[in-house]
């Protein structure tokens, strides 16, 4: 139930994004019990041709050329693009795919163990995100036939820029993003934004997700909920200055999980950020999220199997 490979190291050993928080994950679920080997399903990269999907053909050419000169940021990527950081992104993005295409089969639950890089817009990277792997699972998935309509909760600190601009104007597609207002980035146009005021707890929180959930899914009838679990709306976050709690951001985990187990749609659980102080702290935040996933995709209801 959970797509993972050891070569999602994006190699950036001195930046702010702790990049090993991605194999800590792993080992955290693997020693817990929560999970064991056979749990894990090896991603594959995304190809070209899945890519361009959502990016540009002279994008694309452009993430292959930075390569070669890696100290470069790109356009406003703000981190080195080395070779092995391009192939963790297709790789990342092949994990998000493959996720979320067993989840449509099973009609269950499964995460990709990385991703959520949503401020990629389809012609340039923002943030530390050169590839838009949700969007690009999405597009896989309608051009395969196996959806009709999804619909992106993206609870990461963060505003999902790069994926509410890809979806503008797409009624196939219902974009969801609650999130520190005063803050990067610039904001696009989600079908559904709540922007939080600086130094936001638990309870405010969770109730304007519920309100929000609520909106998301009046109209119902989603074949699949890409959740973007990010760890940074902690209040230890070195980023941002919401204020939520552990157990604040497991609630939250829960009425995302229960909304969509109750619509019937398949779910598709990506990490997206998190930057406490303490790594152990956005592991242990991960962990819990995909601790529960499995427990709540364990129990049966009339649309999902056990």
């Amino acid at each position: 139930m959970f797509l993972y490979s050891k070569y999602y190291d994006l190699r950036w050993d001195t930046h702010i994004f702790p990049c090993e928080k991605y194999r800590l994950v792993r080992t955290r679920l693997l020693q817990s019990g929560v999970a064991d080997v056979g749990d894990f399903v090896e991603a594959e990269p995304a190809d070209d041709a899945d890519i361009l999907l959502v990016h540009t053909k002279t994008y694309l050419r452009r993430l292959y050329d930075y390569t070669r000169s890696p100290m470069s940021a790109i356009f406003e990527l703000e981190a080195p693009l080395f070779y092995e950081t391009l192939s963790a992104f297709f790789r990342m993005t092949g994990g998000t795919v493959e996720a979320a295409r067993r989840a449509i089969i099973q009609r269950s639950f499964w995460a990709n163990i990385g991703g959520g890089f949503h401020h990629a817009f389809p012609d340039h990277g923002e943030g530390f995100c050169a590839i838009n792997d949700v969007a690009v699972a999405i597009r896989v998935l309608q051009k395969g036939g196996l959806i009709k309509r999804a619909a992106v909760v993206d609870c990461d600190l963060h505003q999902g820029n790069g994926t509410a601009f890809i979806f503008q104007n797409d009624p196939s597609v219902f974009t969801f993003s609650i999130h520190q207002e005063n803050l990067y980035p610039p904001k696009q146009k989600s079908d559904l934004d709540i922007g939080l005021d600086d130094f936001t707890g638990d309870d405010v929180y969770l109730e304007k997700l519920r309100a929000g959930l609520e909106r998301v899914f009046e109209s119902g009838g989603y074949d699949i909920v890409f959740y973007l679990a990010g760890a940074d709306p902690y209040k230890g976050d070195k980023l941002g200055s919401l204020r939520l709690t552990k157990e604040g951001l497991l609630q939250r985990d829960r009425l995302v999980f229960e909304a969509a187990r109750k619509d019937g749609a398949a779910v598709c659980v990506v990490l997206a950020g998190g930057y406490a102080d303490r790594t152990e702290d956005v592991v242990e935040i991960h962990t819990n999220t995909l601790t529960l996933m499995k427990e709540m995709r364990g129990h049966s209801s009339p649309f999902l199997g056990v």
